[in-house]
């Protein structure tokens, strides 16, 4: 499984989409209007700008991060935090009919133009469409396997006619063979959307494992450890911990929970394990040091190796490494970069005054 950075359309093609509102690109980009301040969704009603007046960002987080305030016509913060309405329709389809196969002529039959919807899967989930499709059958078939199907009645009933073509694609999707396939642990995936763009979810059957943002630098070597050094069978797929998580986010992002309780399982070192343990112990709306942490844990020492630590959590929001700061109160590094980290420790602590403010 490849994961890679988004990367926007042609400046060209965001201006027509911005002047036509097209909204075959909603949650693609967000346009910026300079001489406003404010950002919108691409399809917003509202007056279009001259091009010239307008910036052009990936994700909403980047708008508010360059000092752009929220539309408050198209609303594009909760814009970002659902998949267009010609997506919902497409995944739907597939969920009540998961064995068809879909063609581009058939995509335009349904209105939907294939380059868009490439775009938007590589953008969302760095797979296009057919892959995404291809690897959900795979998915399955692995299922089917590890509830005892034969391996050739999997290969057939995921649409292969023949078995080395379906062990070949299912060994470069699992990096495991079918017939080792049953001792394997699923590791289903699934992607979520969030106002700070979005995100990775992956869970086995004992928890949530990985929760990342896409365009993560270090995401795919950390999916290659998952399969690579644990056996893990990663696979697009729904769970109760996927949707349980999804829930939890949401209220999350919009101030209404403070602490997640979807169950974890966390593969690492018993070091590692440790520092994320005391991550976990970080109050709501607070903030710790690598330095405090390292003498928690008994080791005065360690603050590097506690840096190390922290930046090795695959649980993004969930184990709070973003209350880490340095020192002398400067943000530090994060793997979902700093705009996204202040973005964070400012919801959390507007949500604990507020919350405050109500008690009395």
């Amino acid at each position: 499984m490849n994961i890679q950075t988004a990367v926007l359309p042609p400046h060209a093609e965001m201006v027509r989409a911005m002047l036509e509102r097209d909204t075959a690109y909603e949650g693609v980009f967000f346009t910026a209007v300079k001489t406003t301040g404010i950002f919108c969704r691409p399809s917003c009603t509202a007056r279009k700008p001259k091009p010239e007046n307008v910036e052009f960002f990936a994700h909403a987080d980047e708008c508010l991060c360059a000092g752009y305030r929220a539309c408050l016509r198209c609303k594009p913060l909760d814009a970002a935090a659902v998949a267009p309405d010609w997506v919902q329709r497409l995944l739907s389809a597939v969920d009540a009919d998961p064995e068809r196969r879909w063609s581009d002529a058939q995509l335009l039959a349904e209105g939907i133009e294939p380059l868009n919807l490439r775009r938007w899967f590589k953008q969302h989930f760095s797979m296009t469409f057919h892959a995404w499709l291809r690897t959900r059958r795979l998915g399955m078939a692995l299922g089917g396997i590890k509830q005892g199907t034969s391996i050739d009645h999997a290969a057939f009933d995921s649409g292969y006619e023949s078995l080395s073509g379906f062990r070949d694609a299912f060994q470069k999707s699992f990096h495991i063979t079918p017939g080792r396939a049953a001792n394997s642990e699923p590791l289903l995936f699934t992607r979520l959307t969030t106002p700070l763009g979005p995100m990775i979810a992956m869970a086995e059957r004992r928890g949530l494992v990985l929760l990342e943002f896409l365009d993560r630098p270090a995401l795919t070597r950390e999916v290659e450890a998952l399969q690579n050094r644990y056996g893990y069978a990663v696979a697009p797929g729904h769970n109760a911990h996927l949707q349980q998580i999804e829930a939890q986010l949401a209220d999350y992002f919009a101030g209404k929970l403070s602490e997640f309780s979807v169950p974890l399982h966390l593969p690492g070192s018993a070091f590692a394990r440790e520092v994320w343990a005391a991550l976990l112990q970080i109050p709501y709306g607070q903030t710790s040091t690598y330095g405090a942490i390292a003498a928690q844990l008994g080791k005065p020492g360690a603050s590097r190796a506690v840096g190390l630590a922290n930046g090795h959590n695959r649980l993004s929001i969930v184990v709070p490494c973003h209350r880490v700061i340095g020192a002398d109160g400067s943000l530090t590094g994060y793997g979902g970069g700093q705009p996204r980290k202040a973005f964070l420790l400012r919801l959390e602590n507007a949500a604990l005054q507020l919350t405050q403010q109500l008690a009395f």
